[in-house]
This record gives structure tokens, C-alpha cells and sequence, in this order.
């Protein structure tokens, strides 16, 4: 696949500092293949990794104009969706029940408005209709996967509930029940994950599970022991996105709003102080065995700057911490080629709440070079980044 050359750095022994770090990010993304809708053995493939990074180059579009990379996110999500709406990959409805799928459903949604082409639209049913039948804890909290009973995890958040918002904005806009049940789904993640300890950093533990059966769950609320910082990204994501779709008339506005304004602050306050970045565990910050993650540390930036830019929150101090952030990011992660590519360092593979979830096997799992949730998630935060 030919590279997008405009902004690429091509000297094979010295490179130049590019002028859009979201351009170099996104089209060695591009290069490489990542994200197309196909898994490594070349089959379709549904990926919350690829929805994410499909989001990512639809706001570069609608900033550059460059037609590359709407025909990149179109020609991939043509590989999982049939001409008759038909959502193949390895989808699962009622079998798998998993919230993780339906973070490429925003993408069928964009492709519907700007094509008109009734195949997306009959997708994007297809993840509204199982959010009708999937299963719920006895408060209403969507189960993050079937085989994991009465479990929410701040990722689903990001991966259902974003989808769930547009979709009632552009079909169900006086839907008060819908916008009732997205209002909730964040609300009952904020408050059965928020750390309650006497001391800081006061932010959300990775999960729960309502039923405490987990054997991770605590006492009280059954909560995760850590807090993870990729599940923190993807709420804080979630919030920002989802503040530019709820009415903002309706009570779940000022709840979103409210959840990201305790939240960002102690976000910020949780950077390390000398590099500006996120440890991977943000519970034991500085514990021996613990790192700086990628990923998470690019969606807080992402978070933040949108949240300033938008109006969300007051600046106080936080563009001048993100700077520092994603000064650390482009200086220690963001790593050149001779090829003219770009390679995206310290991704962690995954964060599960399959097994015990202790720092422990936060730690022990390991790093990725261009893991595509970290690379899309800087692609987002120097999209940000670069509207200052």
C-alpha cells in the first residue's frame, strides 16, 4: 500500500521533524495496513482498535480534506459490512454479547450521514438492537461481555455507550428513556469506581462487578484494586465525545459534565511530575516494576485539550501540563524511521479483569511496538495538540 507522502519525512539518514505529528502518526498507521478491517491473517475483522482508529482519521479529514483517508476509514469498514448491512468479522449478536464491537458502530453512523448508503444504517441497527437485549446488572449497567456476569469496566464506556449516543441523537433525538439509560451507563460507572480512599489520586478503579463474585471485587461496591490507566482513557474519551452529542437540555449533559470536571483535575494532578506523563497503574504510582504507558497517558491528553477547547473546563494549568505530556510522548515514543514511518513505542497489549487484577499482572503484560490503540490514541491527542 503506497504511503501518503505529503507530510512524510523520506531522508534515509536523517529525518526531519514533520509538521503534523497526527499526519505522520495516521499515515504510517496507513502504510503498515493497520486498521483496514482485516485481522493479521487477512480475513474481515470487527475491532474496537480499528473503530478507534477510524475516528481518528475522520476527524483528520474533516480538518485536512485530504479524500485518502475517508476512503481509508470507507474501504474498511466495506471489508466487515456486506452490501446488503450485514456485519461479518467475527460478530457476534445474542452468542458473545461484548460492548467491544460496537466502538466501529460511530463509523457506520458517519458513513450513513455523509453517503447515504442504507447498508450502514442497517449495521448500525443491527448494534442498536442488541443493545435492546444485552444483559444488564440489577442497577441497569450493561455487562462488559457475556462470560463476564454482572462485571462493568470503564472501557465499555468508550466502546458501547458513544455508539449508543449518537445513535439516539441522529434517529431518537426526543428519546428521553434513551437518553435516560446513556446517562446512566456513565453514571453508574463513575460512582460504583471512584476511588474513595483518604488519599489522592482520587480517580476510577478499572471495573466492578455488582454481584462481587469476581475474586478481584471489593467488599463494598465489588471494585477492581487498581486503577488502570487505558480504562481511565477510554471513559475520559467517552465523556468528552459524548459531551458534544448529548442535548443539552437534558439532565445527563450536566451529569457528564460534572463527572469530567471532578475528574479532570486529579487526572492531571496524577501526571508524574518530572516527565509530565501516566504510570501504567495510577494506583501505585512509582512502585517498583511499574512504567509510563503510551496509550493512556496520549488519551488524556486528548481528553483534556478537548476538554479546555471546548469549554468543558477551565484551563488552569492543564494545556501547559499537556504540552509537557506530549512533549515526553513525541520525544520518547513517537520513534522515526528511515523509511519515513513513524513507530509508536510502550503500548501495553492489553488490561483485563479476567483473572485477578493486582498490579502484578498490569505489570506483567507485555508492551507492543505501533499497537493501534496506542498509535490511533496519538493520532487523537496530536489532532488536539495541533489545534492549539
Amino acid at each position: 500500500m503506497l504511503i501518503h507522502l505529503l507530510l512524510l519525512p523520506l531522508l534515509a539518514s536523517t529525518w526531519a521533524k514533520p509538521t503534523s505529528y497526527a499526519i505522520w502518526s495516521a499515515d504510517s498507521a496507513i502504510s503498515r495496513g493497520q486498521g483496514n478491517g482485516l485481522g493479521s491473517n487477512g480475513a474481515p475483522l470487527v475491532s474496537y482498535e480499528h473503530g478507534e482508529f477510524w475516528w481518528a482519521l475522520r476527524l483528520l479529514y474533516e480538518k485536512t480534506g485530504n479524500k485518502i483517508y475517508f476512503d481509508y476509514i470507507r474501504q474498511g469498514v466495506d471489508r466487515v459490512v456486506a452490501a446488503n448491512g450485514t456485519i461479518g468479522g467475527g460478530y457476534g449478536f445474542t452468542t458473545d454479547y461484548q460492548l467491544d464491537p460496537i466502538r466501529t458502530g460511530p463509523t457506520f453512523l458517519y458513513l450513513y450521514d455523509v453517503t447515504g448508503q442504507q447498508k450502514y444504517k442497517i449495521a448500525a441497527d443491527k448494534y442498536r438492537q442488541q443493545l435492546e437485549t444485552h444483559p444488564r446488572t440489577a442497577q441497569g449497567q450493561f455487562w462488559h461481555k457475556l462470560r463476564y456476569p454482572n462485571q462493568g469496566w470503564l472501557d465499555g464506556i468508550y466502546m458501547g455507550d458513544v455508539f449508543y449516543a449518537q445513535y439516539t441523537h441522529d434517529f431518537q433525538y426526543s428519546n428521553k428513556s434513551a437518553w435516560d439509560d446513556v446517562q446512566a451507563q456513565f453514571t453508574l460507572m463513575f460512582e460504583n469506581t471512584l476511588q474513595n480512599a483518604t488519599s489522592p489520586p482520587h480517580l476510577l478503579y478499572h471495573g466492578y462487578d455488582y454481584s462481587h463474585a469476581a475474586p478481584w471485587a471489593s467488599p463494598d461496591r465489588g471494585h477492581s484494586p487498581e486503577s488502570w490507566d487505558r480504562a481511565l482513557g477510554w471513559y475520559m474519551m467517552a465523556l468528552v465525545d459524548t459531551l458534544d452529542i448529548f442535548p443539552p437540555a437534558h439532565p445527563g449533559h450536566a451529569a457528564l459534565l460534572s463527572f469530567f470536571r471532578t475528574l479532570a483535575p486529579r487526572v492531571k494532578a496524577a501526571a508524574d511530575a518530572q516527565t509530565g506523563v501516566w504510570w501504567l497503574v495510577l494506583s501505585q504510582p512509582g512502585r517498583a516494576g511499574n512504567y509510563f504507558e503510551s496509550s493512556g497517558s496520549a488519551m488524556f491528553v486528548y481528553a483534556l485539550l478537548k476538554g479546555v477547547r471546548r469549554g468543558h473546563i477551565e484551563d488552569d494549568g492543564i494545556v501547559k501540563a499537556m504540552r509537557k505530556a506530549y512533549g515526553y510522548m513525541v520525544e520518547n515514543w513517537a520513534i522515526p524511521n528511515a523509511n519515513g514511518t513513524i513507530d509508536w513505542q510502550n503500548t501495553v497489549q492489553v488490561g483485563s479483569l479476567d483473572g485477578n487484577g493486582t498490579f502484578e499482572y498490569y505489570t506483567s503484560v507485555p508492551t507492543d511496538v505501533n499497537d493501534l490503540k496506542g498509535l490511533a490514541a496519538f493520532t487523537l491527542a496530536s489532532i488536539e495538540y495541533e489545534n492549539l
